[in-house]
């Protein structure tokens, strides 16, 4: 395996971080500040809108498809690693150059299975960067991890179809420039083969039926202006030409969604732990307590340097999982991708959590980024099927590998 980057890629991470050195990381403490009091939360701050558009003028954009030259670079999951890294070091870093989960995800379905007319109608604004999108799949009631459990009901009657069911945690759901959401649910719920009974269908979010009930926190926080929505769908209908690649193929579809999506989260990961080493390191050269530098205390030392290994583990998993994906496929690379899910979150959880311990009272506060760093490192775990699970499959799978089964 050769992971050394590109000439292309290397140009793309000097551009990027020289993106984010002048026009991000001035601003990223205002722009927190802005949302936090404005009279609207749920308003989108205009610098977002304002650093998007040098962002898409500078040429960084939709950096993230892989295979669809069309639609941005064409970069290799392995080409992207490093610059969805660099993007994870800050809460805004993915959605100024159109690289934000959940639209990314959605605009690579759309892509790969949608006809021509939804690839017009919503492919090519979320490719403009004109509007935002969701993936409704998670329910309260289920553990929907496992997609055989959804109990959404999506009923052909006629040219419509009919969806009703209830769903949670759609992360940016309750962002206002959210137009449509692609949303999970069984149109054969009595099949006998599980993973046919699920489809999956394009439903605009100012559909009647549809009910932004609540937004969902996490750790107390609404994450405005995103959200993760509770919403209902009652007696929701719209057009039979909006189902994606036709009945029973839902399960098909999350199964190419999820794998990318999944990878995308643990890169973003190393570069919120890389972040969080170096402001450890910041803090231990210059804090002083019980009369010296923190630098001094052994713990610190190890501190750091258990979190400088940790992360280049999981960096160098990223890697060979993105490598497997680029040269045998989403499915071949499974495992891995499973591997680096499990290891990803839990890696940048212990290392944020050094950091902030180091960082005392203050690692807790809104003076530094450690807090949220956390958030969506704890959050990750949970988020595109909890870690149980991942260990679950991949522990099956090796044991019946090595039992000849």
């Amino acid at each position: 395996m050769n992971f050394e980057y590109s000439d292309k890629v290397n140009d793309l991470l000097a551009r990027v971080n020289g993106f984010l050195d002048q026009h991000l990381y001035p601003i990223e403490a205002q722009l927190l500040e802005t949302i936090d009091t404005q009279p609207d939360r749920w308003a989108i701050p205009p610098e977002i809108e304002a650093l998007k558009a040098k962002a898409k003028a500078a040429g960084l954009w939709n950096l993230f498809l892989p295979e669809f030259e069309d639609y941005g670079y064409g970069l290799t999951n392995l080409e992207y690693a490093p610059l969805a890294e660099v993007m994870g070091r800050t809460r805004f870093g993915s959605e100024v150059f159109n690289c934000s989960a959940p639209d990314t995800g959605n605009m690579e379905v759309l892509a790969r299975y949608g006809n021509e007319e939804q690839k017009e109608r919503w492919l090519k604004p979320l490719l403009n960067g004109e509007i935002r999108s969701a993936f409704a799949m998670t329910e309260p009631e289920v553990a929907s991890c496992d997609a055989t459990n959804i109990e959404t009901r999506i009923t052909r009657d006629g040219d419509e179809y009919v969806i009703n069911g209830r769903k949670w945690y759609i992360s940016g759901a309750c962002d206002p420039r959210c137009k449509i959401l692609i949303v999970m649910g069984k149109t054969d719920p009595d099949n006998a083969n599980r993973y046919i009974q699920q489809s999956q269908i394009l439903v605009p979010i100012d559909t009647d039926g549809v009910t932004i009930v609540r937004p969902m926190k996490v750790f107390g926080n609404d994450d405005a202006p995103e959200g993760h929505a509770e919403i209902r769908f009652d007696n929701v209908r719209v057009p039979a030409s909006n189902i994606l690649l036709g009945e029973g193929r839902g399960f098909e579809i999350a199964q190419g969604r999820l794998g990318p999506g999944r990878i995308h989260h643990c890169m973003r990961l190393i570069g919120a732990a890389q972040r969080a080493l170096e402001m450890m390191c910041v803090r231990a050269e210059n804090r002083i307590a019980f009369g010296r530098p923190l630098i001094k205390q052994g713990s610190v030392r190890e501190d750091i340097a258990n979190s400088v290994c940790e992360i280049e583990q999981a960096r160098l998993l990223t890697l060979k999982a993105a490598d497997m994906m680029d040269r045998q496929g989403n499915k071949a690379a499974r495992e891995m991708i499973a591997m680096i899910k499990v290891v990803a979150p839990r890696m940048a959880c212990q290392v944020i959590d050094r950091a902030m311990q180091l960082h005392g009272a203050a690692g807790l506060s809104q003076d530094f980024r450690l807090a949220e760093l956390y958030m969506y490192a704890r959050t990750v775990r949970l988020a595109d099927g909890p870690d149980q699970v991942h260990m679950m499959q991949l522990g099956r799978d090796l044991a019946r590998r090595w039992n000849g089964q």
